[in-house]
């Protein structure tokens, strides 16, 4: 088996990220059965299993950045009252919420886009390919690709961890629950920007927030 496939068959089998299984394949030189004995170790692969636990306990939380120009307000549950205090969940929460003031998510995953949305997205994508030149039969492929990049850039879950590029918050999120020991789950969230509409002096408010998190 190629590595692409290792990889998918680790994942399918455990249920951790795809960086994490490709991590404990190279640790282990391809032997998937040791690969998949290192993630249990981790707690990468029970955490799948904690994730369809009820989690109704948690908090609501809040960020401000730069003297009130961005705001989040941001729901994350958890299975325990105690776990919601402790410091490694209130860590994470205040990530996201970070994270939210950064790098502008729409939606916490895919499954909150609504169709018309996504179909006004597949028509933009379809005539940008159009006016490319592109074949008919190529362009159905391309709004397949076009449209991961558009997920990466609206759902929370699919973005890039802004401290870690390597880290999805998807994948961050399995690490937390295995860390814990809890299902987590991030609710829902609503990020404001000053002056948001209204016509203003452009800022990289995503690269300011980076620095704060890593100062």
């Amino acid at each position: 088996m190629s590595t692409t496939e290792l990889v998918k068959l680790l994942r399918e089998r455990t249920g951790a990220g795809m960086l994490d299984c490709k991590k404990a394949l190279d640790a282990n030189k391809g032997d998937v059965e040791k690969a998949i004995e290192d993630l249990r170790k981790k707690g990468l692969a029970q955490a799948v299993k904690k994730a369809g636990r009820i989690a109704a306990e948690g908090v609501v939380d809040s960020y401000i950045h730069g003297n009130g120009r961005i705001g989040v307000l941001l729901e994350v549950n958890i299975e325990t009252d105690f776990a919601a205090q402790s410091p490694e969940f209130r860590a994470f929460v205040k990530d996201i919420a970070m994270q939210i003031a950064a790098a502008r998510p729409e939606y916490v995953g895919r499954d909150e886009i609504p169709a018309a949305a996504l179909e006004k997205e597949k028509e933009i994508i379809r005539a940008q390919s159009q006016k490319e030149g592109k074949p008919e039969k190529v362009i159905e492929k391309m709004i397949e690709g076009r449209l991961e990049k558009f997920y990466k850039d609206v759902c929370l879950l699919e973005q890039p961890w802004i401290k870690d590029q390597s880290v999805s918050i998807s994948q961050l999120l399995t690490q937390q629950i295995a860390k814990i020991g809890e299902n987590i789950n991030i609710r829902r969230f609503v990020r404001y920007e000053r002056g948001e509409g209204l016509a203003r002096r452009e800022e990289n408010f995503a690269e300011e927030v980076k620095k704060q998190m890593q100062g």
